[in-house]
């Protein structure tokens, strides 16, 4: 029997747009000819799923629908949520349509994840397919490659042949997380293999009121052109649950995959622009390279109301002190230690460090050392021009 994709597509990316009514969610974020969703989908293409399910809100249909058509899927469900209740819900509903059989396998994934090595991913759950019982669940963990605050974490124990999940940590501090990681400490991401009858009799056991309201949800949903319109006045009293919450923290019989490959959830700016960086080469234009008496920067990609620039900023050069009016900016420093001023205070960044630069603070970069320094940027806003620049003090006599 194929194992069954199930993808959560109904996030709305705020994190990535703060203070901004309209934001993009991120799955659906153009990133130069694909999205998170679509890489999520070109990953099920594999022999070994069947037809995918989708979990999303009616306001990400006609994308939803967009991407299936653009990957070739003509078979494929899709469960509209009438409003968000968290992981929980959304993964049980998916489950509990009828074409699923009791037994299949199903693969829980997030649409807005990027990951490498699938072959090795695929593998690893072709391994553990045989495994699946009517209670057990295995979560995927990736391994650490820093310690990051923006993830949850699990510890294992060996146990015959699998690796038991002991405990969940939530989102720790960075301090926190370097003493996980020693301790042997995987990243949760929100990954699950498990079998259908497994996941109901989870939630029977643990959460009936979820189960109870998710189950009248679906039996009284409209099917329409594949896509089931879950019914309303049952789904408003679901209570809203994570799924680690609700289920991973209540049982025991959970099993880690765990995996040392490139993985991210592209949750931050730091993520994304550190991924351009690595892919520069990809967006990389000859003609679209600026030069200033300070250095040079680089556009590479500009996308729906964002820019992502790189900045080389040569020994003893010194941008201007400036302001913008329709602009924030992120940085992340790669190669160099810049001197940076935001407002009245000075900050000196090394390398995969950040400063956020919100739209009207004064900002400078220097770079008082002899090697090149290298940012990654990214500018947000409506109007991302270089007209967008107020000069209050500059050593090239450019000052506005």
């Amino acid at each position: 029997m194929k194992i069954r994709p199930v993808i959560l597509c109904g996030g709305a990316g705020t994190r990535l747009w703060p203070n901004q009514k309209k934001h993009q969610a991120k799955q659906f974020i153009d990133f130069g000819g694909w999205t998170l969703f679509g890489k999520t989908l070109e990953r099920i293409k594999s022999p070994l799923f069947d037809d995918p399910i989708i979990s999303a809100n009616i306001k990400y249909l006609k994308e939803i629908k967009k991407n299936l058509k653009k990957y070739n899927f003509k078979k494929y469900k899709i469960i509209l949520e009438p409003e968000k209740k968290n992981t929980g819900p959304a993964i049980l509903s998916s489950a509990m349509i009828k074409d699923i059989p009791s037994i299949q396998p199903l693969i829980i994934l997030s649409a807005d994840h990027l990951i490498g090595k699938v072959e090795k991913f695929n593998d690893e759950i072709q391994k553990k397919k045989k495994f699946l019982t009517n209670s057990n669940i295995f979560i995927f963990g990736i391994k650490p490659n820093e310690p990051s605050d923006q993830f949850g974490y699990f510890m294992t124990k060996k146990s015959q042949n699998f690796y038991k999940v002991t405990k969940f940590l939530e989102k720790p501090s960075k301090l926190r997380a370097k003493d996980i990681i020693k301790k042997g400490g995987y990243w949760n991401s929100g990954i699950f293999f498990l079998r259908k009858d497994s996941l109901m009799n989870n939630f029977k056991n643990y959460q009936k009121k979820i189960f109870k309201s998710t189950f009248l949800a679906v039996t009284k949903s409209k099917l329409k052109n594949n896509t089931y319109y879950l019914n309303k006045k049952a789904f408003t009293v679901i209570p809203s649950k994570s799924f680690d919450y609700a289920i991973l923290e209540k049982i025991k019989d959970i099993n880690a995959i765990k995996l040392n490959i490139p993985w991210s959830d592209l949750g931050s700016w730091k993520e994304i622009l550190l991924m351009f960086n690595r892919n520069k080469i990809k967006y990389f234009k000859k003609k679209n390279i600026y030069y200033r008496p300070w250095g040079s920067y680089t556009n590479l990609y500009r996308g729906n109301n964002f820019l992502v620039k790189e900045l080389f900023v040569k020994s003893n050069g010194v941008l201007s002190l400036q302001k913008h009016f329709h602009r924030s900016e992120h940085w992340v420093v790669t190669q160099g230690i810049p001197k940076i001023t935001l407002n009245n205070k000075f900050f000196l960044k090394k390398p995969t460090e950040t400063i956020y630069i919100p739209r009207g603070a004064k900002h400078r970069i220097e770079n008082p050392n002899k090697k090149i320094v290298k940012i990654m940027e990214v500018q947000l806003g409506s109007i991302l021009k270089e007209t967008d620049i107020v000069r209050f003090k500059d050593i090239y006599g450019r000052v506005n």
